[in-house]
């Protein structure tokens, strides 16, 4: 097996969000496919890593991501195991990456999981365009390049001059391998904890609730579409919000409980509620990159309905009928969707699984290593 070194400078064990969860399994996959090393923060809890040595060398706060005593201690740990590359999460440690490569020799990938200075810019952070520039250099010291959004890869072909052969789709995966047959157990499953009608359609949002982007979306929901569903009679339906660190001021969503809102909060059965729902929503305008949250529920059978902006990064054509796209701002439309496929049966194509399941990824992506 090859050695693989990767570098994740946040905390990630346990995941709470899409981003934390999406790294969490792309090592779990890798290791099975390589003899895998990772270097992370000490706030992991490192009995989570079973299948890959977990070394807690990055410190909390800025100080991860500029301590130069990094280079030597890194330096080291490549020498001594002579790793065949070192994968580094993002592009906050390209100063780094490249002192590395020229120190050792070894070759450098960096994981995209988005093109992060666009997602600071949306995300109103006054400091994108320095971190432009960063990025920009970190992209072309890269030896090869993992991108989870094709619309990603582009723009780095088209924008920064990145080669084609440099670049490697690394989608966002799915741990289920097909269609799941418990839907109609799940559904009920839901219905029964959260006290709802037989007749009632299940809409779902899921998301880490202080991040800026979900919390907007969900704002969107909550005085944008639920109005327009609250407005067709014929529709009886609740609106289950489940994610942790919904802000304090908006007292677990008490005020729209008499509105058709459920305020579940954090679940540790997110799968049962992703298999129960009848209608995924995705608002999501912000934030960039792909939403996992959205390629999760169409693997597990769900009817999506996303803004244009939220379903970036996805492979639209073997969605199926499973992914509903409509303009971005224009909440009518939103609204129409959901009437119209809230009693959708449609499967989820098997292509899709094909494409988005972890195990198959992974082997692509070690093959072309």
């Amino acid at each position: 097996m090859q050695k693989i070194l990767d570098i994740t400078p946040y905390t990630y064990l346990p995941f709470f969000s899409g981003g934390q969860k999406s790294i969490a399994q792309f090592l779990d996959y890798l290791s099975q496919e390589t003899d895998l090393t990772v270097i992370s923060t000490k706030a992991n809890d490192s009995s989570l890593a079973k299948s890959y040595k977990l070394l807690p060398l990055l410190g909390k706060g800025v100080s991860r991501y500029i301590n130069p005593c990094l280079i030597k201690k890194i330096a080291a740990e490549i020498n001594r195991n002579s790793y065949k590359a070192v994968i580094w999460e993002h592009p906050y440690h390209g100063w780094l990456a490249n002192r590395i490569k020229k120190k050792t020799g070894v070759k450098t990938i960096l994981h995209a999981h988005n093109i992060e200075y666009l997602r600071f810019k949306s995300t109103g952070r006054w400091w994108w365009p320095v971190f432009k520039l960063y990025e920009k250099k970190a992209f072309k010291d890269a030896d090869m390049i993992f991108f989870v959004a094709p619309e990603d890869r582009d723009f780095a072909i088209k924008h920064w001059g990145i080669k084609k052969e440099n670049c490697i789709d690394t989608p966002f995966g799915v741990e289920i391998k097909s269609y799941p047959l418990d839907k109609y157990q799940c559904k009920n499953d839901i219905a029964a904890k959260h006290k709802m009608e037989v007749n009632e359609k299940t809409l779902l949002f899921n998301g880490l609730l202080n991040y800026k982007p979900n919390l907007d979306a969900l704002k969107i929901i909550l005085n944008e579409i639920n109005p327009l569903l609250m407005a067709h009679a014929d529709l009886q339906y609740k609106i289950i919000i489940c994610g942790k660190r919904l802000p304090e001021e908006m007292n677990e969503l008490k005020d729209y409980a008499d509105k058709n809102i459920i305020y579940a909060g954090f679940v540790d059965d997110i799968e049962t509620y992703f298999k129960g729902a009848d209608i995924f929503l995705n608002p999501v305008q912000t934030g960039g990159g792909i939403k996992t949250k959205m390629v999760e529920a169409i693997a597990f059978g769900t009817t999506v309905v996303s803004t244009e902006s939220g379903a970036a990064g996805i492979e639209k054509s073997i969605c199926g009928k499973k992914l509903i796209v409509v303009p971005d701002n224009n909440w009518n439309s939103f609204a129409k969707a959901i009437i119209e496929n809230v009693n959708q049966n449609e499967i989820t194509p098997a292509t899709y699984y094909s494409h988005y399941y972890w195990g198959n990824i992974m082997k692509s992506v070690v093959k072309k290593l």
